[in-house]
């Protein structure tokens, strides 16, 4: 059972059924599920946007979610949104089928996964570090980042 959040519009800068995740561009940990989100997500079924970048905090804006200190981790498609816990497996069940049996730990009670999703998330700067700037994706990932159309 998918706990999304449903919005009354469509999310702004995505394509019909694009999915995309926001995570914090200065993270050290966030940088890495990213980098590991492009190494194994093979068809390319899920785009990335820094929640510090301008689409990142459209996207926030469009979900009611904080602009400025941002906690968790969001994924967004069409008019839904899931964030902690939730997320984690929406983007789970994108990828691969060698990841999918991870799915298996949404039979924790949300509470239990959303109160583990915390701790980490609030204590993320402490235990993997932070950069002092948002870093900017390798030449060859930039198409997996969500852009505005210029």
């Amino acid at each position: 059972m998918q706990a999304s959040r449903i919005r009354p519009s469509p999310a702004p800068l995505l394509q019909p059924g694009e999915t995309v995740v926001l995570f914090d561009g200065v993270c050290k940990l966030c940088n890495g599920w990213a980098r590991f989100l492009i190494r194994h997500d093979l068809h390319r079924r899920v785009r990335l946007a820094a929640v510090q970048s301008p689409e990142g905090q459209a996207l926030l804006a469009w979900a009611g979610l904080p602009l400025d200190q941002f906690d968790t981790m969001a994924v967004i498609r069409d008019q839904h949104y899931w964030v902690r816990s939730d997320a984690v497996f929406e983007v789970i069940a994108q990828l691969p089928g060698a990841w999918r049996p991870l799915r298996l730990l949404r039979a924790c009670p949300r509470r239990l996964r959303d109160w583990a999703y915390d701790r980490v998330a609030l204590n993320r700067y402490r235990l993997f570090g932070k950069y002092d700037t948002c870093l900017l994706p390798n030449p060859d990932h930039e198409r997996r980042f969500l852009k505005t159309p210029t």
